[in-house]
């Protein structure tokens, strides 16, 4: 079993490699996925969560795999597979729990940690069933500037949205969110991961999930806030299916978020996990617009 500080520490000079390279490994540069969710998903379909789903993104950015579906060496030749020689793993975690507790000791606490092991990208597999392999579709030939799924989406999370000026912010005291004028946005990209960011930051009062939003800018609670709604985002954009490109300040925020990264190694983990709740309230939010209609 790797140690805590073997995995945690992995994943963290993983991330911070990327960062110093002026890369974000959460950003998607495509709109869909034809081949399939833009989410990595397991052998059984299942999809991954929370940091997994950034250490398999930054995989596959790194060795240009376009399928989404991930397995074990075991899995694999279960299902007939071969791993073809040479080919090197990825690494991801499962959290779990061990208990310490010595015959005469009463306390029965259970300890968390992180437990690392290796999949590989199915294209990295031969003689996989064929549902495995599906044909990628053609891209659309002109650009979508409306994405009805993305605006239903945020129109059922019942957020207070003004479109105006040149600022996109969540204020917390009139719990609303304000974003520039659509024609000042580059493209769709850019409006729905600057929409989809902010509304990470929404879920975030003090009524909803309650994150600490109180930090200011440069402060080390400012950056991490700031790095769980941009890794909300690329996991909503990942889920509605549309590419997710920021275009904020990147130097600024690569730099606090290195620092963050630097002083703890449970910061982006951290992060992560609070991102992926924040995507998964917003998504709960779709749930019980529906079933308000039902009623």
């Amino acid at each position: 079993m790797q140690t805590i500080k073997d995995t945690y520490q992995r994943i963290t000079d993983a991330i911070i490699e990327q960062l110093e390279a002026g890369t974000k490994p959460w950003i998607r540069p495509w709109r869909g996925n034809s081949r399939g969710s833009l989410v990595p998903r397991r052998a059984t379909g299942e999809a991954y969560r929370g940091i997994n789903v950034l250490m398999l993104w930054l995989a596959s950015e790194l060795a240009g795999y376009e399928e989404n579906t991930w397995m074990t060496y075991r899995q694999a030749q279960d299902l007939g597979g071969q791993v073809r020689k040479g080919e090197k793993g990825s690494l991801v975690v499962k959290y779990s729990t061990f208990n310490p507790k010595e015959p005469e000791d009463d306390d029965e606490r259970a300890i968390p940690y992180l437990k690392g092991y290796t999949v590989f990208n199915i294209e990295q597999i031969e003689n996989l069933p064929n549902r495995f392999y599906r044909p990628a579709a053609d891209l659309p030939a002109t650009p979508v500037l409306h994405l009805e799924t993305v605006e239903t989406f945020v129109r059922n999370t019942g957020a207070a949205i003004t479109y105006g000026g040149t600022t996109a912010c969540y204020r917390p005291a009139p719990d609303d969110i304000l974003m520039p004028d659509r024609a000042r946005f580059v493209d769709e990209v850019h409006l729905y991961s600057t929409l989809l960011h902010e509304m990470s930051h929404w879920s975030g009062a003090k009524h909803r999930l309650d994150r600490d939003l109180s930090g200011r800018f440069g402060s080390e609670s400012y950056a991490i806030e700031e790095l769980v709604a941009e890794l909300s985002a690329s996991f909503l954009c990942a889920d509605l299916g549309v590419a997710h490109d920021p275009r904020d300040n990147t130097a600024t925020y690569l730099e606090s978020w290195l620092k963050a990264l630097k002083n703890d190694k449970r910061a982006i983990i951290t992060a992560a996990a609070k991102a992926q709740a924040a995507a998964e309230y917003l998504h709960g939010l779709q749930a019980l617009k529906e079933d308000s209609r039902a009623a």
